[in-house]
């Protein structure tokens, strides 16, 4: 009787255990993520999750947020191969080891800052802890529910000083960075929920109780004072939904920004020698090494223009 084949992410794990062993893939280069996992070897996003958990597991692979995973420096350049699915690691004694709420909450945050928030699944949370399946039910209802509780938690990261700096702009200033800082941590936050449908977590509202303050006692009627703090709200949010879709594109089409712009050349070049556009022609032909859109720098720019409008609007009462 022929043996059975190995299950789909078994055979997944040995393709790229030959790449690491054979030096396709050396220390610290990006593996293909789940996304593309999937998409290579036409599998769910949990059997690829459990293809890279089970990497990791061996030492082969690790997650770095904002890059991916990575081939661990430390992996072997003969890794043992396996023909049976790896044992799972033991468990060590005591409640911190426990399966609790928290565990799954971070094991989600790490998949979602890694690969993306539509990488992410019950059962891909279950497989990166090794645990059953369904085994995450019995502590967060259903994967809406985890993303609430992941994004309350990104919120609370870093509380704000206990003494708000004087003035309602270095409060305001100091509120948008904090908030930038989250997303540039979670690039995925900013697509948790549209501005029309307001996130009510515990977190999140202390950010809006910071704005708030700063605001108040200005003589501005409520809805002023709120207005002003949805927008300065969603101009962050704005800037920020772009670096989890930039994450997103360079996932499905396999290029950086920079090498998606060098293959746009020539489109902009027809665009730069058309007569219709004679202004941006003029501007971008001033530019000896062109115009880079950097989110940080953009952020920044943008902060204090939208500061003083509140001014205007504060102090010329």
């Amino acid at each position: 009787m022929p043996p059975e084949p190995d299950p789909p992410y078994l055979r997944i794990v040995t393709e790229i255990r030959r790449r690491i062993a054979d030096g396709e893939l050396a220390p610290g280069d990006r593996v293909p993520s789940t996304r593309q996992i999937a998409k290579e070897w036409g599998v769910a996003l949990a059997t690829a999750t459990k293809a890279l958990t089970t990497l990791r597991l061996e030492g082969l692979v690790e997650a770095r947020p904002r890059v991916g995973t990575v081939v661990a420096t430390r992996a072997s350049s003969s890794p043992v191969r396996r023909t049976t699915p790896p044992p799972p690691p033991p468990s060590p004694p005591g409640p911190e080891h426990e399966l609790t709420r928290e565990r799954i909450v971070r094991a989600a945050i790490e998949i979602a800052d890694s690969e993306g928030l539509a990488a992410l699944s019950m059962r891909g949370v279950a497989a990166r802890l090794g645990v059953a399946a369904m085994s995450p039910y019995r502590h967060i209802g259903s994967k809406e529910d985890l993303v609430l509780l992941m994004a309350d938690t990104a919120f609370g990261e870093k509380p704000y000083p206990a003494d708000p700096p004087p003035g309602w702009r270095p409060r305001l200033e100091l509120a948008a960075r904090t908030l930038w800082a989250r997303y540039r941590n979670h690039p995925w936050l900013a697509q948790t929920g549209p501005l029309t449908r307001p996130l009510l977590l515990p977190n999140l509202m202390v950010h809006a109780e910071w704005v708030l303050a700063a605001l108040d006692d200005h003589g501005l009627d409520p809805t002023a004072v709120l207005d002003l703090h949805v927008l300065l709200y969603s101009y962050v949010q704005g800037i920020a939904a772009n670096l989890e879709q930039e994450a997103q594109a360079e996932a499905a089409t396999g290029l950086s920004e920079d090498e998606w712009m060098d293959r746009q050349s020539q489109a902009l070049q027809a665009i730069t020698t058309s007569p219709r556009y004679p202004t941006f022609t003029r501007l971008t032909a001033s530019l000896p090494n062109g115009y880079d859109l950097r989110l940080d720098e953009l952020f920044e720019f943008g902060l204090g223009p939208l500061l003083d409008g509140v001014a205007v609007i504060i102090e010329g009462r």
